[in-house]
């Protein structure tokens, strides 16, 4: 049988074109009680999209969380998969404590925050993006994609909140900036003034051009482009 040969040296590029689009719209995820399932999730304050059922043989119920594109689905014969099995379903935040404090005040056991230990992958803690090894705490730096806080539904399936402030690069592009909720919006103007005031106390005098200056450096920083100086 031919092999086929692979050089991990070389370096593919994404395409430029637009093609078909492919959009991530339902995780399905394994629940063992679906009217408890519902309940939890509704406590969430995620909407509730369907809750269709044909008796006892099939039920669908489907819930997206606040500004996301995709949602979940789970039921009554919907995946052979073991109920709480699913793990390491990521929702990104802007806002990490805010975000905690959400669920706290909705009655919703949540992890402390957390962060990674560099190099180290060993331990007891469940794994995750950054290894096995969780410390408490947000990241120090608060680099972006560094701090979680960790939360699961009645079944025991895991989810993760992710601080994300900045984009790597490449990972949106600057002509389509979104924001997915009014706090996403808030919280990136607030980074703005914070980097414009710096901004001017180096020019040191008032920028009346600060609305594109603002402008500028929202783009750049959800597209993962360097920021405007």
């Amino acid at each position: 049988m031919p092999t086929l040969e692979i050089d991990r040296d070389a370096q593919v590029k994404p395409s430029t074109s637009r093609g078909v689009d492919l959009r991530l719209e339902v995780i399905v995820i394994p629940v063992s009680d679906v009217d408890r399932a519902k309940a939890f999730y509704a406590r969430l304050g995620w909407r509730l999209d369907a809750d269709f059922d044909s008796g006892d043989d099939w039920r669908v119920i489907q819930f997206t969380p606040p500004g996301s594109a995709c949602s979940v689905i789970f039921g009554r014969n919907v995946t052979a998969a073991v109920p709480g099995s699913v793990r390491g379903l990521y929702l990104i935040v802007s806002d990490l404590e805010a975000a905690r404090q959400d669920l706290l005040d909705r009655g919703i056991e949540v992890s402390a925050s957390f962060h990674g230990a560099g190099d180290v992958h060993a331990g007891t803690d469940e794994p995750y993006l950054f290894g096995s090894v969780r410390v408490n705490g947000a990241d120090p730096e608060r680099g972006s994609y560094s701090s979680f806080a960790a939360f699961s539904d009645p079944d025991g399936n895991g989810w993760l909140f992710q601080e994300v402030t900045t984009r790597l690069p490449g990972r949106i592009a600057g002509d389509g900036t979104t924001f997915a909720s009014q706090a996403a919006l808030a919280a990136a103007l607030r980074r703005a003034a914070a980097a414009h005031g710096e901004h001017e106390k180096r020019t040191g005098g008032h920028d009346e051009s600060w609305a594109d200056w603002y402008a500028d450096y929202i783009v750049r920083e959800q597209a993962g482009q360097p920021l405007p100086a």
